[in-house]
């Protein structure tokens, strides 16, 4: 692998008319593995015309329409959003037609992790306490309980991860039915019954639209020594509330650290899946990579999730045509459709523009970031498709309809069980979630270099050449693993995650 001359380009498919910068290229540059010479200074990670291409003909990239061109557009031409048109393509959804089920490996074969065995048998990653609001108004008396707990009030208590506000900005000020108090209600239930949160405190101020009676109600939880409610009104204010909070927590102590991690099959991993910062190598090295390592967890037994519906636009039907059934399929297709008609008329994503990070980095439309995305999930089957939040009960390969926006989308993924969120990103993404850590995928490698302390595992490796996809991909699921066991990720080395609770704000404000 050493002393080799690499193409400064990288060519994805025989069919495409475009390759990748693997590298900054200035103009006038002669590529000699595609027979053409630069017309114009193209950035790293961006798109160049490998041979004519005519006005309004398909600009093709992994032999997939991202886009027309706007103009004719000799070999050569860099190519990005100001010469490459958005536009419908035709789609066969081809409903489960594609389906090929997952050979699974034999128990005794599976690979296994350091996991925490609750009393019901699910399995956490992590072992936190949590201090859940119901509505904004109970924040500062959450914080102020948690943050009571400090390094030093938990050194006792070794085994406890830590103490946790799970604070957001609704809950009042909405309607008092439908989904937009529902999804609220089953976003934070999720995170108050996840395999990581070992017991919680529920706050409320007490004249919430979001009830706290009605919560607890709705979502079937049964208050005990390690499930509690404090309504701020009812104790006498923000100090007596903040009291009676931290005495509460303690008793919860140290039955919560009577825990101790022991092997477990992969099989209980549960993978929510994000992309954030993305450039145009993320659907080259990091996304694709993922993709690999999800193919081996499902062979496994273990589950990932796939959101961001508004970032698969385009490339849905590469999903559906591997439905487990032609109804899981349609029900991709139901999402989507909701998405299309929720955002008519929007500048948004789905609507053909992206971030403008997301464009420096190379992508030119939502078409070409999907397909990126889409790689996330690998080759596995799609096995059932949920809405937001719900819990996530069927193994294998799995998509939750999220928005794109990763911490409103990871909130819905760990309130439907992940246990782990794996995070790729080109441009350094700087994220982190609980109960559930997030560890981070580098599309590059000058950005692992630069952004180390918050990178986990550098993918550029596959645009130098020094690794393949499948390689990569084991690695990461072996740090799946590690992590999986308790490795801190850098996220968590960071301090992130209390402040990305972010339930989906949907129409809620009245």
């Amino acid at each position: 692998m050493q002393n080799r001359e690499i193409s400064p380009v990288i060519r994805l498919d025989s069919a495409d008319n475009v390759v990748v910068a693997r590298v900054e290229i200035s103009a006038g540059t002669q590529v000699a593995s595609e027979q053409l010479t630069t017309l114009q200074n193209v950035p790293l990670g961006h798109k160049i015309a490998a041979r004519m291409i005519e006005k309004g003909q398909p600009v093709l990239k992994y032999n997939t329409v991202i886009g027309y061109a706007s103009e004719d557009l000799p070999a050569g031409t860099w190519m990005h959003s100001h010469n490459i048109e958005f536009g419908d393509t035709a789609r066969d959804y081809r409903y489960g037609l594609d389906y090929v089920p997952t050979q699974l490996l034999p128990a005794n074969e599976r690979a296994t992790f350091q996991g925490i065995v609750r009393a019901d048998g699910r399995v956490a990653t992590r072992n936190y306490l949590g201090v859940f609001v119901v509505g904004n108004c109970g924040a500062t008396v959450a914080r102020k309980i948690a943050n009571h707990f400090d390094e030093e009030r938990l050194a006792a208590y070794p085994n406890i991860d830590g103490v946790v506000p799970f604070v957001h900005e609704i809950g009042c000020g909405m309607e008092m039915t439908g989904e937009p108090m529902n999804l609220l209600r089953r976003t934070i239930g999720g995170h108050v019954k996840h395999a990581n949160t070992a017991g919680g405190l529920l706050i409320a101020l007490g004249c919430e639209r979001n009830n706290i009676h009605g919560f607890i109600e709705q979502e079937g939880l049964l208050l005990n020594d390690m499930l509690k409610a404090l309504v701020i009104q009812d104790v006498g204010g923000v100090k007596s509330a903040v009291d009676q909070g931290i005495k509460l927590i303690e008793a919860m102590l140290p039955q919560a650290n009577a825990v101790q991690r022991q092997p477990v099959s992969a099989e209980h991993l549960i993978i929510g899946m994000q992309c954030g910062g993305s450039d145009g190598f993320s659907g080259l090295s990091a996304n694709p990579a993922l993709g690999a390592a999800v193919d081996i967890l499902v062979r496994h037994g273990g589950t990932a999730i796939l959101s961001e519906t508004s970032e698969i636009f385009g490339v849905e039907h590469t999903l559906t045509a591997r439905a487990v059934t032609p109804q899981v399929g349609r029900k991709l297709i139901e999402r989507i459709d909701w998405w299309l008609e929720y955002n008519k008329g929007r500048d948004t994503q789905i609507n053909g523009r992206v971030s403008p990070g997301n464009n420096a980095g190379g992508l030119a439309n939502v078409l070409e970031k999907s397909l990126g995305g889409a790689k996330k999930g690998g080759n596995a089957p799609l096995m059932d498709v949920y809405e937001y939040a719900y819990p996530v009960t069927t193994r294998g390969l799995v998509f939750m309809d999220t928005p794109g926006y990763d911490p409103v989308s990871a909130t819905g993924q760990i309130a439907g069980g992940a246990n782990l969120i794996a995070f790729t990103t080109g441009r350094g993404s700087c994220f982190g979630s609980l109960p559930a850590p997030t560890f981070k995928l580098a599309s590059n490698t000058p950005m692992f270099t630069r952004m180390s302390d918050d990178m986990d595992i550098n993918c550029g490796q596959i645009i130098d050449g020094d690794k393949t996809i499948r390689q990569m991909g084991q690695e990461i699921f072996d740090r799946l693993l590690a992590h999986a066991s308790g490795e801190p990720t850098k996220s968590e080395l960071n301090g992130l995650g209390e402040d990305e609770f972010c339930p989906w704000q949907i129409g809620v404000l009245a």
